[in-house]
């Protein structure tokens, strides 16, 4: 099941080498381009890492962890072409194919320490998404302005 989790992650997100650069590129960010449902595919298609990662009943401060690394993906994904370069440096899917990959490997004991990590991430999240939807009205309120005068 590792195995699977991280041939999807590669397929995901290293799937090619963007040529001259040190980035490689994969499903994730091209599927991201399609307007509307492109960045929900892909986390889609990437919560089957998740769902190995339950079915290897690896502790669920890591399936938390997982889930924010896709929640931030989608969340900062949604926003366009910023969105997709996001996906193709953060690589939310082979971090949850590595987390799965440790946590099925190693004795895997929650510490209060890996607790604040996930509070500190979800709140990171919550502020990121708020800013995003404060630039969207921002700018819906400026073109609104712009076409009205």
């Amino acid at each position: 099941m590792v195995a699977t989790a991280e041939f999807l992650a590669k397929i995901l997100d290293t799937t090619v080498k963007i040529p001259g650069t040190p980035f490689y590129l994969g499903l994730d960010p091209l599927l991201g381009l399609i307007p509307g449902i492109g960045d929900m595919i892909a986390n889609l298609i990437g919560t089957v890492i998740l769902i190995l990662a339950a079915r290897l009943r690896v502790p669920q401060i890591v399936i938390a962890r997982m889930s924010l690394n896709l929640l931030i993906n989608g969340t900062i994904g949604a926003i366009p072409i910023l969105g997709d370069l996001f996906s193709i440096w953060f690589r939310s899917h082979a971090r949850n194919a590595e987390l799965l990959r440790r946590a099925a490997t190693q004795p895997y004991r929650e510490t209060q320490q890996a607790r604040l990590y996930v509070a500190g991430i979800i709140a990171g999240t919550v502020v990121l998404l708020l800013l995003a939807i404060a630039a969207v009205l921002w700018i819906v309120v400026k073109l609104w302005a712009a076409i009205v005068t």
